[in-house]
């Protein structure tokens, strides 16, 4: 891309073969305006433009004219820099971890500046050794290995030598994806049904961690405000605030609670490849992606390959569901949204669990019947007995009360049952309590492995409790007040489908008169506006 240093990026796909064998500090080829042949460009002493060279500093005298009386037309003249080399192309003159991260970030400013652009050269990221090293670094010590029985103490031992040899093998093609060994652990709240789960191999885990990273400079500039799940600095009680202020604040009347059936059992992956090839035009990076898709899966000695679906359990599996569902649902949710409804609308998604929120019920409706059909087009489904539209909001308790019906319906989100309630000074709160189903299933598990503890010492059981407890209230113990903020520094957000970015709602406009810093600016609401109390 011109104009972006240090991005290897170009606005045309066609020009796209042109970077796709070049590894870092071969020539590179780029046709400027209208010409007809291409100007050569490489890393030399003399570069036409982004190089390093002699002319990339400048140079500033030290000692002025004597005895001046008035400006003088020779002073201070200095040099300045080479046309078309950015001040920050001269950071670093060295390789280094801090360059691996100025490069990254040279990428994240060229995807922010250009929504269409295409990366051409992104493999050079990912085999970076330092990248690979942080990679490593970054899993568990204590993570169950993949099919090869690889631990992260044994690879450590040797860990200079393997990374080289890692990285050299991803660099010449060689690297190969390993099938990943398939586990079943029991779905929460549901007695007797399991969920698969798939454990890659160690150093499938590194090059995945390393490829999340590279992409989500990207892909980050790109996911909507509404999207949670996974996400750098965003959390699962940042969705529920963001749900809880839409309808606390919006005119929301009707919510839709649905559920995307076997969604990462049934990702396609030709959508998937298409999906990713939006952005990134580098070939490998894309070879590498299949690699892991067509690997397979390791049960009971026998290795199976789908088309379809990604494993549970790696670490590229949740960034390549939010790509398939940003543009499969995110996209078209905001796009109904302008075309189609008459009133206000709100959308929260942490992963495949999505709630919208409308003020008309023809509204959900419409939104339900079209959801379906496009799901339909990327082979997705929705789970007919999990996906429904209740009555929920500020308004639901008058109307049905008008109706002669009983109290508003609730629903469930990430692990809560959500229900209309009152404070004490009669206004409108969003309650959120613990699922009834998992909280029980968590109690039965206690209380059998209390049992299984039972001749151990009383202060590892007293351990064993505290780390327990410790973890349920760090997720259900939370409330949502007005002095919360999130571990970010930040309020949570929701971005507001309804109203024009230049608009403020009028509890987010009064409470940001008494807390100027804590309100964000722009369309999100922020969940300081109201009070949402969680109880487990």
């Amino acid at each position: 891309m011109q104009g972006a240093p240090g991005s290897r990026a170009v606005g045309d796909p066609k020009q796209a073969w042109n970077h796709l064998v070049r590894e870092p500090g071969d020539p590179t080829f780029v046709c400027r305006g209208e010409c007809s042949r291409p100007y050569r460009e490489a890393e030399r002493h003399t570069p036409m433009m982004n190089g390093r060279g002699k002319s990339d500093s400048s140079e500033v005298p030290t000692k002025s004219p004597n005895n001046a009386e008035g400006p003088a037309a020779e002073a201070m003249e200095g040099r300045g820099l080479a046309k078309g080399n950015l001040p920050e192309r001269n950071a670093f003159r060295t390789q280094g971890r801090e360059d691996a991260l100025s490069a990254l970030e040279r990428v994240r400013q060229a995807a922010s500046r250009d929504r269409k652009q295409q990366f051409t050269a992104l493999f050079h990221h990912i085999y970076d050794v330092e990248r690979l090293r942080a990679a490593f670094l970054a899993i568990k010590k204590d993570a169950a290995a993949g099919v090869d029985g690889e631990r992260w103490e044994h690879y450590g031992e040797n860990l200079e030598v393997n990374l080289q040899d890692l990285s050299h093998r991803l660099k010449r093609g060689a690297y190969r994806a390993r099938p990943v060994r398939r586990v079943y652990i029991p779905k929460v709240g549901k007695p007797g049904e399991l969920r698969p789960l798939g454990v890659p191999a160690l150093e499938d885990k590194i090059v995945q961690r390393a490829t999340v990273e590279v992409l989500n400079a990207i892909w980050e500039q790109d996911f909507l405000g509404f999207s949670y799940g996974f996400r750098p600095g965003r959390s699962p009680h940042q969705a529920l605030d963001a749900l809880a202020v839409g309808i606390g604040t919006r005119k929301v009347s009707w919510v839709l609670d649905a559920d995307i059936r076997k969604f990462y059992d049934t990702l396609d992956h030709g959508w998937l490849v298409k999906f990713v090839e939006h952005r990134v035009a580098d070939r490998r990076v894309v070879r590498l992606i299949q690699k892991w898709l067509k690997a397979g899966v390791l049960e009971e000695g026998k290795r199976v390959q789908s088309e379809i679906g990604t494993v549970q359990g790696g670490s590229i599996s949740p960034l390549l569901s939010n790509i398939y569902l940003h543009y499969t649902l995110d996209l078209w949710v905001r796009q109904w949204r302008r075309r189609h409804t008459r009133g206000e609308v709100i959308f929260a998604r942490f992963a495949d669990d999505f709630v919208a929120g409308f003020q008309h019920r023809d509204d959900a409706e419409q939104f339900l019947a079209e959801l379906r059909e496009r799901f339909a087009h990327f082979g997705l489904q929705l789970h007919a007995d999990k996906t429904r539209i209740v009555e929920f909001g500020r308004f639901a308790e008058q109307d049905r009360r008008q109706r002669g019906e009983g109290k508003p319906e609730t629903f469930n989100f990430l692990g809560f049952t959500h229900i209309c309630g009152r404070t004490r000074k009669g206004h409108f709160t969003v309650l959120r309590q613990t699922m009834r189903q998992r909280q029980q299933a968590k109690l039965r598990g206690l209380k059998e492995e209390l049992q299984r503890r039972m001749h151990t010492p009383i202060g590892e059981q007293g351990a064993y409790l505290r780390a327990v407890l410790a973890g349920h209230f760090r997720y259900c113990g939370e409330r949502t007040g007005p002095k919360r903020v999130s571990s970010s520094g930040r309020p949570p957000v929701v971005e507001d489908l309804a109203t024009p970015q230049s608009e403020a709602p009028p509890a987010v406009a009064a409470h940001a008169a008494l807390h100027p810093t804590l309100v964000p600016p722009g369309p999100y609401l922020s969940s300081l506006s109201a009070t949402a109390p969680t109880r487990c």
